[in-house]
């Protein structure tokens, strides 16, 4: 077998299986009647959080009441700028 020294254009596809476990790939950009290798790897794609789990999943922020009194400074700015 002889392999041929060339640069391979790599395409990434997202699909979904069809009925009777069918995957279809188009590819427009590739030549008709060129070999290709097709991969198929399955994602695992996590669970949104919802309501307080979302909540609780967030970092902890820290903040001293120095820098709690400047957020507060700037929402108030933010405030006063609308009932201009």
């Amino acid at each position: 077998m002889e392999v041929e020294s060339t640069m391979s254009k790599v395409y990434k596809l997202v699909t979904t299986v069809r009925p009777g476990h069918r995957v279809e790939v188009t590819t427009p950009e590739v030549e008709v009647g060129r070999r290709v290798e097709v991969t198929v790897v399955e994602e695992q794609l996590p669970v949104p959080i919802r309501g307080r789990a979302f909540l609780h999943s967030l970092p902890r922020i820290q903040h001293t009441p120095e820098e709690w009194s400047e957020i507060d400074r700037q929402f108030q700015e933010e405030r006063d700028a609308w009932e201009r």
